[in-house]
């Protein structure tokens, strides 16, 4: 397994991965980290465990609404997307559920 060090609101955390998955914890932890700024523009610096809990909920706002839009095409045959690409995208957002899921208990370890 491959170690990887990511910087979320100025800290360091290590987070251990499968090997090869390197670059896209990276940009996983770019993204959360994005998140976690503008959360301290919003509301300042509340502490890491209350900005990444309210930086988690966001994404899974996000996701839920990509869930949910997937789930509005299906029905009303937008007409946009062929029942592989439907599958193609819900195993994606799935993936993207367990990565986050992945990283958010590797981060309440550290």
């Amino acid at each position: 397994m491959a170690q990887v060090a990511v910087t979320i609101n100025n800290r360091s955390y290590r987070i251990a991965c499968d090997d090869g998955q390197e670059e896209h914890l990276q940009r996983l932890a770019q993204f959360v980290d994005k998140k976690v700024t503008e959360l301290v523009a919003s509301v300042g610096q509340i502490g890491d465990t209350r900005l990444l809990v309210m930086a988690s909920l966001l994404v899974a706002d996000e996701l839920s609404d990509a869930y949910s839009e997937n789930e509005r095409l299906k029905e009303g045959g937008a007409g946009g997307m062929s029942a592989v690409e439907e599958d193609a995208l819900a195993a994606a957002m799935e993936g993207y559920a367990r990565k986050l899921e992945y990283i958010a208990e590797h981060l309440e370890r550290a």
